[in-house]
C-alpha cells in the first residue's frame, strides 16, 4: 500500500481539497485499493472540524465526496507515510522542524511539484483571500501529475 498525506496549516482548507481530488482521481484510476490518502495540518486550531464551507463547495461544484475532520500532523505520520505533500515552503518548512534527522528523506514534496511548468511552487491559502476556485485549479494539476509519478514509480 502506497501511503499520500496532504499537509497544510489548519487541514480545512488546502489539505482536504488536495485529498479528496486526489482521492477522486485515484478512484477513477481504480487504484484505490493500492494508495491510502490522508491530510493533516502542521497547526490544530481547528481539530476535529469538518472542512471549510467554501472547499466543501468548489467540491461539490466538480462532484467531488469529502467528509474528513481536520487533524494535526504526528510525529508518526512522517514515518507511516511514503509521500509528504506540503501545500507550501512554510508548511515543508515546519514539517522538517518536527521530524528526526532523515525521517523526511525523500518522502516531503512541494504539491506543486508535480504540477506542469509554469505553476506556482505554493499553493496560497485560501481562507482569507477567497480564491478557492483557484486553489483547486493547482491542485487538481498537481495532483494529476503526482498520480502520474507514482504510477511510472510503482509501475501501477
Amino acid at each position: 500500500m502506497i501511503k499520500v498525506l496532504f499537509i497544510c496549516l489548519g487541514n480545512i482548507c488546502r489539505s482536504p481539497m488536495a485529498e479528496a481530488v486526489f482521492q477522486n482521481l485515484v478512484s477513477e484510476a481504480g487504484l484505490a485499493g493500492q494508495i491510502e490518502i490522508d491530510s493533516a495540518g502542521t497547526a490544530d486550531w481547528h481539530s476535529g472540524e469538518r472542512a471549510d464551507r467554501r472547499t466543501l463547495a468548489v467540491l461539490r461544484q466538480h462532484a467531488i465526496p469529502y467528509d474528513g475532520r481536520s487533524r494535526p500532523v504526528q510525529p508518526a505520520d512522517l514515518r507511516r507515510f511514503d509521500y509528504l505533500l506540503a501545500m507550501d515552503s512554510q508548511n515543508a518548512a515546519d514539517l522538517k522542524r518536527l521530524a528526526h534527522s532523515g525521517a523526511l528523506d525523500g518522502k516531503l514534496h512541494r504539491l506543486l511539484d508535480f504540477a506542469p511548468a509554469g505553476y506556482p511552487q505554493d499553493v496560497p491559502d485560501p481562507y482569507y483571500d477567497g480564491r478557492f476556485d483557484y486553489v483547486y485549479e493547482l491542485v487538481d494539476a498537481a495532483s494529476r501529475g503526482l498520480l502520474a509519478h507514482i504510477r511510472q514509480e510503482h509501475r501501477l
